[in-house]
């Protein structure tokens, strides 16, 4: 689980700028990568608009063929009465908006549950992943994702993440950053070489920084291009 500070972003043209938080049952390779992923996107190829969305995504080979965002297929089972629904739009507020996050495999019916709020306390069932779209995350997960992502174009120069601020007190930050067992009881990770660590792909455009309270600072101005 987590809690994700919200932003928007202008000039999004063909990008994709998100922040996320993503459960993974890795495989012998990537193509048997199975991952339930939920949290905030600007993009405006998947939305028409480049407002800030609330999103899910899943897959089961990597993302070669199976999976979708939101409810785009089947796979994500939303249920009645939710306090959002993927793809809704979200009103960031320039970062005063924070979501809370929380992905777990309940122990009654073994599916893969996500939970959604507007602070740690309050959080309330969005829908679920049933277990049985899954082959290497049927039983359990064995690495959670927290971070940002960013997509361009080749040749074209990479968005901002986050608040398009470097790691720091301008800068976005995931909170309330933890694991949670089968009854969705969080409990804290422990710090590197047994748990969280930082990995950064593009040190020249974006960075992470940990810190204490279950928190990390992270995003960056983008500009990077390939």
């Amino acid at each position: 689980m987590s809690t994700f500070d919200v932003y928007g972003m202008k000039n999004v043209n063909n990008q994709i700028s998100s922040s996320h938080m993503c459960v993974v049952g890795r495989g012998k390779d990537f193509s048997s990568h199975n991952a339930a992923i939920a949290g905030w996107t600007v993009s405006p190829s998947e939305y028409g608009d480049s407002k800030t969305h609330f999103f899910t995504r899943w897959t089961v080979d990597g993302y070669k063929s199976t999976g979708c965002y939101d409810l785009k297929c089947d796979g994500f089972v939303p249920v009645q009465n939710a306090p959002t629904t993927p793809g809704d739009t979200l009103d960031h507020k320039n970062g005063k908006l924070k979501i809370t996050i929380k992905i777990f495999k309940k122990k009654d019916d073994g599916d893969w549950w996500l939970y959604f709020g507007y602070d740690n306390q309050s959080l309330r069932a969005v829908g679920f992943w049933p277990k049985s779209i899954f082959n290497n995350m049927a039983d359990h997960a064995n690495l959670v994702e927290w971070g940002g992502y960013t997509f361009s174009n080749s040749g074209s120069a990479s968005p901002a993440m986050g608040s398009g601020h470097w790691p720091g007190i301008h800068s976005a930050v995931v909170r309330d950053v933890r694991f949670v067992d089968d009854t969705g009881r969080g409990y804290k990770i422990d710090p590197w070489p047994g748990g969280l660590f930082a990995s950064i792909s593009h040190k020249k455009c974006y960075g992470a920084v940990l810190s204490v309270d279950e928190m990390f600072y992270y995003g960056g101005p983008g500009g990077c291009t390939m």
